[in-house]
């Protein structure tokens, strides 16, 4: 199974080196020198890699200068894992475990499955296909809106927050009716 690590950014400097934009929670082991990494249709393996100005810079085996470097400029870069491996930390998923996963709202009832994982800057979402047929939704992939992952069961339950599932839902304010005067 492939899983998608990163995105080959600019070349910096001179002697080959790459930018990378990391899409993994565990980039010390994935650009680990001599891991062999899939860069669309060619396979390349890390020489070096290191953080400069909080950009992750990687040296692959065979690119020796900035032409090289560029000529790789946004390749997406993946790995080959076992489909059974699991992430090193204890509440880290890879997409492929999510995707599929029935989604409970906070009173345990099947409101539908996860149908992708989006990597966005800030934070992780889970695209929701809703079993109504109607719409699919984003959910913030956060413990305080999704408190329970149980890849055993295969599902994920939601906490009980108000839109969660519904976004275009608004609260309608009931005037209080008074005493009538």
């Amino acid at each position: 199974m492939r899983v998608v690590v990163g995105r080959i950014g600019r070349a910096h400097g001179i002697k080959g080196e790459l930018t990378v934009d990391v899409r993994t929670d565990e980039p010390e082991r994935r650009f680990a020198p001599g891991t062999a990494l899939l860069a669309g249709d060619r396979t390349v393996v890390v020489a070096a890699a290191r953080n400069h100005s909080g950009r992750l810079l990687l040296r692959l085996e065979g690119v020796a200068d900035r032409t090289a470097a560029e000529a790789l400029h946004g390749r997406v870069l993946e790995v080959d894992i076992d489909p059974d491996d699991e992430p090193d930390e204890d509440d880290a998923y890879y997409d492929h475990q999510l995707v599929g996963l029935r989604v409970h709202d906070h009173h345990g009832v099947d409101v539908g499955i996860v149908t992708e994982v989006l990597h966005l800057p800030e934070q992780d979402l889970l695209s929701v296909d809703l079993d109504d047929g109607a719409r699919g939704v984003l959910v913030p992939f956060v413990t305080a809106l999704v408190p329970e992952v149980d890849l055993a069961a295969g599902h994920v339950a939601l906490a009980d927050v108000p839109g969660l599932l519904d976004p275009d839902a608004q609260a309608v304010a009931t005037p209080d009716a008074g005493d009538g005067t």
